[in-house]
């Protein structure tokens, strides 16, 4: 495949989506050697169908504001492939919202749910409304409104989005609520649920919890030890707290955590009350970390990123493309040991290159983060059965799946001098699954 002329092709069609493109760059230029071995993927044209999204949907939500105001903000669901199962990608409410972030969102979850050896597809969805700063009643009114055209569309055997940045528990409530009234029935169509009526136990820790499974792994292979680690980790959110809360478990050391304000350093770890009280900052909207350093009276470092403190691991746990080469520099010379993103795409291609040439353990938030999803699958499975599991039972699934996702990496992924090229083998081990089940499905 030339990978060059496809991606100018790509890129005459869909102008301005970087984020989109940059994610078909990142897989199409891993798979390629794979992919010149198969020329049945060729002839299907496996590619050029694999990158497009089977379909999209746009519509406006109009909602009312408090002080009586009509607002009105884009919704956006991408069904991107459901070849191996139904449709599963969370939604996103945040002003940053557009469609290139959604199609980028949808692609990496084709090839992240394929990896969790669940069956099911890949999508996302969300709005640019912007949750913060909203009182109740206004972010019920703006979910029952988005709702009122999104359900159409979705369905337990169809498509069941999940929570994502802005899309919490209380979202999710009134969206499931909005949906059991105009649908009729109470089905599973979308995970992150209370506990009250079908959700998961340990969702809300599952995709930081995933993470520190597969770290640990990663560490174990290299011949390694978690314990007495110390760990950088970016964002204060759900994933950021999981992540925080199972490294401690752990016996690592988590020495920061980061808003858009910059960072705080805990030299000291950021373990038990100090774990909580993410989850205060986290509610109380604000959506800065310097009161963390105020309660606790450590450094608090402003408009910086925590990758250039001296840590044996580092998490991206906030957003798309928030550690760069720089960053990626600082690290390499600190001597990280390890980079995981649990962010989606956290690293910008830059950052992966320096990672991968220096070799530094690295790997992909499609293989890292999959934790959530997984246990949103688990989620589906115990609503079908009408059961609730316990969270240890939950718990041990998370781990086994995580150890699975490790195991396709490795064997994917392992290069003639013994390396593991953790990118490349997430990307492989999850395209081939989709793609010999498209092959199989024929040309739909």
């Amino acid at each position: 495949m030339d990978i060059e002329k496809f991606m100018q092709a790509l890129s005459a069609k869909h102008p301005n989506e970087n984020e989109y493109l940059q994610a078909v760059r990142e897989v199409l230029t891993t798979i390629n050697d794979i992919y010149s071995e198969h020329p049945e993927f060729e002839k299907a044209k496996i590619a050029e169908r694999l990158i497009e999204p089977d379909r999209i949907f746009t519509f406006k939500v109009p909602w009312v504001d408090d002080q009586g105001n009509v607002q009105v903000n884009i919704g956006y669901r991408v069904q991107f492939n459901n070849a191996i199962g139904p449709y599963k990608g969370g939604l996103r409410f945040h002003p940053s919202v557009n469609l290139s972030i959604m199609k980028f969102l949808g692609f990496e979850q084709i090839f992240k749910n394929a990896l969790t050896t669940l069956p099911l597809g890949g999508a996302k969805g969300g709005s640019d409304f912007n949750p913060k700063g909203k009182s109740d009643a206004e972010v019920m009114r703006f979910c029952q409104a988005f709702m009122t055209e999104l359900w159409r569309y979705i369905g337990p055997e169809t498509d069941v989005p999940a929570g994502d940045i802005g899309v919490g528990a209380r979202e999710i409530g009134y969206l499931y609520g909005m949906y059991r009234k105009l649908a009729h029935e109470n089905t599973g169509v979308l995970t992150g649920k209370s506990i009250e009526f079908g959700g998961s136990l340990i969702r809300p820790e599952a995709t930081g919890f995933g993470a520190l499974y597969f770290v640990r792994e990663m560490l174990k292979k290299a011949g390694m030890d978690i314990q007495g680690k110390t760990v950088a980790i970016s964002g204060f959110g759900n994933v950021a707290w999981g992540a925080a809360l199972k490294a401690s478990q752990m016996g690592a050391k988590v020495v920061s955590i980061s808003g858009p304000d910059g960072y705080v350093y805990d030299e000291n770890g950021i373990s038990g009350e100090k774990i909580d009280y993410m989850l205060e900052l986290r509610a109380s909207c604000n959506d800065i970390v310097s009161p963390y350093a105020e309660k606790f009276g450590v450094p608090f470092i402003p408009n910086r990123r925590p990758w250039e403190l001296k840590v044996d691991i580092a998490l991206p746990c906030a957003t798309q493309n928030e550690l760069n080469a720089e960053d990626a520099s600082n690290l390499i010379n600190n001597k990280v040991l390890c980079v995981a993103e649990v962010s989606n795409m956290g690293c910008t291609p830059e950052a992966i290159d320096l990672f991968i040439k220096n070799k530094i353990m690295y790997a992909p938030g499609k293989a890292v983060n999959a934790g959530g999803v997984s246990v949103s699958g688990l989620e589906m499975t115990q609503n079908a059965m009408h059961i609730t599991w316990t969270a240890e039972e939950v718990d041990k699934q998370l781990h086994q799946i995580m150890n699975k996702i490790h195991e396709q990496c490795v064997s994917f992924g392992k290069e003639k001098d013994g390396t593991i090229n953790y990118l490349k083998g997430a990307n492989v081990a999850g395209f081939m699954k989709v793609a010999k089940a498209m092959l199989a499905q024929g040309i739909v």
